[in-house]
């Protein structure tokens, strides 16, 4: 098996518009967290939060942008993708990364409670799985964590 040539040119591109997702879903009452899926330099599937929306508690970031992935590309898997999202992914969404089939994530800020990729353990390293995932943790980690504090400290004001 040859080895993966890994293109991080656009790393900050893609999340740029993850980001930009996570305030759309922002501006709409829902947690700001965005997500992108890029397979041969092309954006094939975006989303935000939407749990709320769509009364859906698997209406995360990347179950949205993954479904509209396995949409356009016409299979439910992803070979040579990259996901990028705004926070560390958590175990639900970790599942479906791996039954999709992307190749690499990459995320922005951690998250402590529920990142089951970093944070609370390492998923994608599990010896049971039968596919691998690499990963990169902190691109544009700092303007990932300011939406999520901003949109918290702003909800408390509120309340």
């Amino acid at each position: 098996m040859r080895p993966q040539i890994i293109d991080r040119s656009r790393d900050q591109e893609f999340m740029r518009l993850a980001l930009a997702l996570a305030a759309e879903g922002a501006a709409m009452g829902e947690v700001p967290v965005g997500a992108v899926l890029v397979q041969h330099g092309q954006v094939i599937g975006q989303g935000f939060n939407r749990p709320i929306i769509d009364s859906d508690p698997s209406a995360h970031a990347e179950m949205v942008a993954i479904r509209a992935a396995a949409k356009f590309a016409s299979n439910y898997r992803l070979p040579g993708s990259t996901l990028y999202v705004t926070l560390e992914p958590c175990s639900m969404c970790a599942g479906l990364i791996v039954h999709s089939r992307v190749m690499r994530v990459v995320f922005g800020a951690l998250e402590p409670k529920a990142g089951i990729v970093q944070s609370q353990g390492q998923f994608f390293g599990q010896g049971f799985l039968n596919h691998r995932v690499m990963v990169e943790g902190g691109v544009l980690a700092q303007e990932c964590g300011q939406i999520l504090s901003d949109f918290f400290k702003a909800r408390r004001a509120k309340s």
